[in-house]
């Protein structure tokens, strides 16, 4: 598992715990708007920390953490993934695992043997226009896929949308609600403009008004819509 980047601990990215977070390389989508796009377009740029390195390193931490997230890039690409998770949970640590949710065979098999515990999809926009995020064709019946067994299969778990000007509107967002009606959590992140981004993204974000329209939309398609970073 070639690992490009480790950040000691996290909050937000593992609700009321504390988790240390990896990050793997590539990925399936090149979305302009991707605030990771060196581990996207070239990960080979960062140093790779080697797994004896990382779990040496989760071993000292394992009294004053709860778990670790592996994010990206796009973790489900990885061909050992299986075997990384399941030396993190021999250690007694949880694991969140972030997804752009378009390899459901890969997720079913990892929930299957509770190497997940709590799943994050990005919704990205609606599932109609997901061949906008990519170079080559993208079939969005695997995203919908995924959300099922999320909803049906993990322990916990989020459907999380940055609501970038364009891509997410109210067509948009009421598409993507269908598609996960009835879900326990979905958080809407303010998009932020920066510099190095993989394409050509909006230069400004929603209006704090335009941001609360789209997250009183979402709500009657879920329990619970949280924002972030407004």
């Amino acid at each position: 598992m070639l690992i490009y980047g480790f950040q000691g601990t996290s909050l937000l990215d593992f609700p009321g715990r504390v988790a240390s977070l990896v990050f793997t390389g590539g990925c399936n989508l090149a979305c302009a708007f991707c605030h990771n796009p060196g581990l996207v377009r070239d990960p080979e740029q960062y140093p790779v920390l080697s797994e004896t390195e990382l779990f040496a390193d989760l071993n000292r931490r394992r009294a004053f953490i709860d778990g670790v997230v592996v994010s990206g890039g796009e973790p489900t690409l990885a061909t050992d993934l299986e075997d990384f998770l399941g030396r993190i949970k021999g250690l007694g640590l949880q694991i969140k695992l972030d997804s752009n949710g378009l390899r459901p065979l890969v997720l079913a098999r990892l929930l299957d043997k509770g190497l997940i515990d709590y799943l994050a999809i990005d919704l990205k926009t609606a599932p109609s226009r997901y061949a906008e995020l990519s170079s080559g064709p993208v079939d969005s019946n695997l995203l919908v896929e995924s959300c099922r067994l999320a909803i049906e299969c993990a322990p916990e778990y989020e459907f999380r949308t940055t609501c970038v000007p364009g891509l997410v509107t109210t067509n948009e967002l009421n598409e993507m609600g269908e598609v996960i009606r009835g879900a326990s959590r979905w958080v809407l992140q303010q998009y932020i403009p920066r510099e190095e981004l993989l394409g050509d993204a909006p230069s400004e974000p929603y209006a704090a008004s335009e941001f609360e329209r789209l997250s009183t939309l979402a709500k009657p398609y879920v329990t619970r819509v949280d924002g972030r970073g407004w």
